[in-house]
């Protein structure tokens, strides 16, 4: 087959990326660089401020934010330099994770490529945390969902809902059929 007739990706199935995602799982610790200088990590990470300074950690999107969550926000970090992303997500799998990829994804970027170091975490660093990395490596550093979840669980092992994985897969589509166009 000549390379001009490689067939098209195909986003996989739901059940594909779940065998992924579980297939040789080990432990992780609470927090880890899943890409230069982009790290995934648990509440109590995000809450030890010390830890993030020596990790030198400059921006933290929060995934599980506000009072009925992990309430950190702007005015925690108010006595270091770091900037501060918060999104309101429940780890449900019927809570819309999407219309917060972009944004997260810009600030991640913006972060990065400005020289810093970002943490994204939820309550334990596996599902809404992992989804929105998975998202900023297929919108920002064009990885289609397969890549990106192999690139992370290379350094974490993440499991995110069966609802924000369907929501992934439709981000990674409508990202082929972009490519395919342009």
């Amino acid at each position: 087959m000549r390379p001009e007739e490689e067939p098209e990706y195909q986003t996989p199935p739901t059940c594909d990326l779940l065998s992924l995602l579980l297939r040789n799982r080990r432990p992780t610790g609470a927090v880890n660089e899943v890409w230069p200088n982009l790290y995934i990590g648990d509440a109590a990470t995000a809450q030890d401020k010390s830890l993030l300074v020596n990790l030198r950690i400059t921006h933290v999107v929060n995934a599980a934010d506000g009072v009925q969550h992990i309430d950190t926000g702007p005015l925690f970090y108010s006595d270091t330099n770091i900037l501060y992303h918060g999104v309101e997500a429940a780890d449900r799998k019927d809570f819309d994770l999407g219309p917060f990829f972009t944004e997260t994804a810009d600030f991640i970027h913006g972060a990065l490529s400005h020289k810093g170091k970002v943490l994204v975490h939820c309550a334990r660093g596996i599902s809404r945390s992992a989804t929105l990395v998975l998202a900023f490596l297929m919108i920002k550093e064009r990885l289609t969902l397969i890549d990106a979840v192999q690139t992370v669980r290379q350094h974490r092992n993440v499991l995110p809902n069966v609802g924000f994985l369907n929501q992934l897969r439709h981000l990674d589509s409508s990202l082929a059929l972009q490519r395919r166009t342009t």
